[in-house]
């Protein structure tokens, strides 16, 4: 008799399973169930049929032939038993059975396995606000919740959204919202920022720039307290606190002003909408594995080791209900991401054929489009590094994507974070107009960073060139050559947030060395703190800068061009100098205007 495996789940990881398995294993018995009645579906397109670019709901679920994956697929061209409808309720490990509902029928029966693969996904988190549950509230992880959501704008049911959550399915619905529909759509977060797992705050400045600039309102460090309405009516508006932190500062015995604690300005506001999509993260649907006893991470996803095999190891798990090892904190996380389940699916049905494939964990890689820009990252941002037990020091830069004398070439901007002890690579992230070229970047730094690599290996990174595609001198290799000036001692930077707020409270001197007719605006509006002296005078002037320095005492001297490197150079002179006390802006003009607006 042939052995029998069991799959809970058929939406990305569970058909990979069996498809791979019968591949590998032509007699091998396969049945796999799931409780709902359309499978196998790209998730993450939903955003992009709500936005227009995926014509029809079928095309989230059909082959590059236009076939649909639906029981007769699976069944006549995939060769294995697929039933629908039919949820597993419990796993009797000791019979090695499943105890399942079949719903349409409302029956209860079993299903024996010799192997069992838990592919259950995982279910939007719904906060347990008021009103939560009202109509027109919606989350967004399958596809009967795209079809409501797109079938309620269609029909001109709504003028006014709100989005709880800024994380990737938050923005790309409030992107497919505006961008197609023209809905007028507020994104609500409770962090300061977007994309608050994913990006350091000066990135995810860039995106929320992009939002802002294409009509999204934002309102970050904000609270939802209440969606008001009925059930008749459905949501009619989300109430909101604002959460914002604000120094408390009081006076010592000598006048000088001290901190003293901090204190949360609360704010209420109310938002009227005729929709709310909650996108606020997601939970592992990991019930099921619970209650057969099996180990549960401290994120509440599915404990397994590198084989995918769970604390039973008849019983696999993978996807978004299972947790897997950050390769560069060492921590276990939840990563839901389709790539991840496709690929530990391959691992798992090798394994229960008799292989020995790993999943060793992953660097968290990820990628978003957002309007016109496209952002991605791999590794820890500074404060996961921070959190982590690291030493974190990051170095930015500001380069055309391709050569500069190409008509289509755009900025990138690129972030390397490192360990300041060690020297070793903790992460990368990057932003730009061409969304490709910042995935690739990002993607050529991600195979490495399992591995610990020292800065020195991105400075040489072999990367492929021609000027259409790439400068000779590739932006993965200037990042790794900042970074590694920073680590050095070479490089003294401030990175843009700091360097616009001193200069807003006229507490700095800037120089310049651009060229005059570029400086000349910001010499205008602010003629007592910026100096300009282009590069190509800056040997023959410097001892200009005598009484500035002398003015200056304690304090350093800002050096800005167009995107860091003239000023690193002029730093670099100046230090030759004994001019020593001097701080280059990060990414220079060109990464101010891509998170501030314009200082002229």
């Amino acid at each position: 008799m042939s052995e029998k495996v069991l799959i809970i789940g058929a939406v990305a990881l569970g058909p990979k399973v069996a498809c791979r398995l019968r591949r590998i294993n032509p007699d091998i018995d396969i049945t796999m169930i799931d409780r709902d009645s359309l499978i196998s579906y790209g998730g993450c397109g939903i955003p992009y049929y709500v936005g227009g670019d995926v014509q029809e709901l079928e095309g989230l679920y059909s082959t590059i032939a236009h076939v649909k994956r639906d029981v007769s697929f699976f069944r006549n061209i995939k060769g294995f038993n697929v039933l629908t409808r039919v949820e597993a309720l419990e796993i009797k490990r000791s019979e090695k059975k499943v105890v399942v509902r079949y719903l349409d029928e409302d029956r209860v029966g079993e299903l024996d396995y010799d192997k069992l693969i838990i592919a259950t996904g995982a279910t939007p988190m719904r906060p347990p606000f008021q009103g939560s549950d009202l109509p027109k509230v919606h989350v967004v992880s399958n596809l009967h919740h795209a079809s409501a959501i797109k079938t309620a704008i269609s029909n001109g049911e709504v003028e006014r959204a709100v989005v709880i959550g800024a994380g990737a399915i938050g923005i790309e619905m409030a992107e497919a919202l505006t961008d197609l529909w023209g809905v007028e759509t507020t994104i609500v977060e409770m962090a300061d920022q977007v994309l608050p797992q994913a990006l350091s705050k000066d990135m995810a400045r860039i995106v929320e720039k992009q939002l802002e600039d294409k009509g999204v309102k934002l309102l970050l460090s904000q609270k939802v307290i209440k969606i008001n309405g009925d059930m008749e009516n459905g949501a009619e508006s989300v109430e909101v606190i604002d959460q914002s932190i604000q120094n408390v500062k009081q006076s010592d015995s000598t006048g000088k002003a001290i901190l003293t604690d901090q204190s949360v300005q609360l704010i209420q506001n109310t938002l009227p909408c005729d929709m709310v999509i909650i996108a606020a993260g997601v939970r592992p649907n990991s019930e099921l594995a619970l209650g057969a006893g099996l180990a549960i991470g401290r994120n509440r996803g599915i404990l397994v080791n590198k084989r995918m095999q769970t604390t039973d190891p008849n019983i696999y798990a993978g996807g978004d209900c299972a947790e897997v090892t950050n390769l560069v904190s060492g921590l276990d996380c939840v990563m839901p991401l389709g790539s991840l389940a496709n690929r530990q699916g391959r691992i798992i049905a090798t394994n229960i054929n008799g292989g020995n494939e790993q999943f060793a964990g992953s660097v968290g890689t990820f990628c978003i489009k957002v309007f016109d820009i496209g952002v991605a990252k791999a590794g820890l941002t500074f404060n996961q590094a921070k959190d982590a037990g690291f030493d974190p020091v990051y170095a930015v830069v500001a380069q055309s994507d391709r050569a500069h004398f190409i008509p289509d070439a755009d900025f990138m901007f690129m972030k390397l974070i490192a360990d300041r002890k060690t020297r070793t690579v903790l992460g990368v992230e990057a932003a730009g107009p061409q969304g490709d070229a910042v995935k690739a970047r990002v993607d050529a730094v991600a195979p490495l960073l399992k591995f610990g690599v020292d800065v020195s290996e991105i400075c040489n990174l072999e990367v492929s060139y021609s000027p259409p595609y790439a400068s000779a001198m590739d932006i993965v290799n200037n990042a790794g050559n900042a970074l590694d000036n920073t680590l050095n001692g070479n490089l003294k930077a401030i990175d843009t947030f700091e360097f616009v707020e001193l200069l807003q409270q006229g507490k700095i001197k800037v120089l310049d060395v651009r060229s005059h007719v570029q400086s000349a605006p910001f010499v205008e509006k602010y003629p007592k703190q910026w100096i300009n002296i282009p590069q190509d005078e800056l040997r023959e002037r410097y001892v200009e800068l005598t009484a500035v320095l002398n003015e200056l005492k304690e304090s350093p001297l800002y050096l800005i061009c167009g995107t860091g490197p003239r000023s690193y150079e002029a730093q670099v002179f100046l230090n030759s100098k004994g001019i020593t006390n001097t701080r280059n802006v990060q990414g220079g003009y060109g990464m101010i205007l891509a998170i501030h607006q314009p200082l002229v």
